[in-house]
């Protein structure tokens, strides 16, 4: 016990005053904190893990206690199923669990975790863990709640996650399909404009080489055609000359 310092009358004072003594009292314990899962699932037959954790401000003594109960479901009284003290493990022969219970927990590790094998509908109910490591004895106990079904269901936050995964998946899809779908076009349009633009430069180079070669040709032709007009001028006048001369023989 701590001393805490009181006052009390000192003798022979003649006055009666008083003076500070040393008195009994108890002393500051602290407070340990246990922590458990909300709920565990499981199905007929199988087993399941009751993770029992623990926090203590002071080192993990010898003298460590930790207790589990059990209140079934529908049912106010609550019974101790395993008990652990003094370093070893004690299952309690009360209820249904004695040859079906397993320890796994490690106090130097904090963990107070117990396995429940061949889970039946009457495991059904409400499981509590307590804790203590003295000096640390004040603090409030743990409780987890197991529910035992033929397959263990679905619960409704996984679909909804799975829903809102789905849909985000799918919009993922179509936005790189749109942007699959325009990086393609651009591509056939960029191609398509670089073919036109070498379809427009062959004509002009056509049209530059179509240019230049009736340009060398105009002067051919120009002489052609004048030789031709001198060649028929020269058959006409020897067309008209033909018939006085004719005359100029027969004189």
């Amino acid at each position: 016990m701590a001393p805490v310092m009181g006052t009390v009358p000192v003798p022979g004072s003649p006055t009666g005053l008083t003076g500070l003594c040393p008195l009994a009292g108890p002393s500051p314990t602290s407070s340990i904190h246990v922590y458990t899962q909300r709920e565990v699932y499981g199905t007929v037959g199988s087993h399941v893990t009751l993770s029992c954790s623990f926090w203590s401000s002071e080192w993990i003594s010898e003298d460590i206690s930790i207790t589990w109960h059990f209140q079934a479901e529908g049912s106010r009284d609550s019974i101790s199923i395993f008990h652990y003290a003094k370093g070893q493990p004690y299952i309690d022969d009360v209820g249904s669990f004695k040859e079906r219970m397993e320890w796994v927990g490690n106090p130097h590790r904090k963990d107070g975790s117990i396995v429940i094998h061949n889970l039946d509908y009457t495991d059904n109910g409400t499981f509590t863990c307590d804790v203590k490591n003295p000096p640390d004895i004040v603090g409030k106990s743990s409780q987890v709640t197991l529910y035992v079904f033929e397959k263990v269901p679905t619960r409704y936050g996984v679909v909804l996650g799975s829903i809102i995964g789905g849909a985000l998946l799918l919009v993922a899809v179509v936005v790189a399909l749109v942007y699959l779908i325009r990086y393609c076009w651009l591509r056939r349009q960029a191609a398509l404009q670089r073919r036109l633009s070498a379809m427009e430069k062959g004509k002009l180079q056509r049209s530059a080489k179509d240019a230049s070669k009736r340009s060398r040709q105009a002067p051919v032709l120009y002489a052609m055609l004048d030789h031709s007009r001198g060649t028929k001028a020269a058959s006409e006048k020897k067309a008209k000359g033909a018939p006085g001369d004719s005359r100029k023989d027969k004189k």
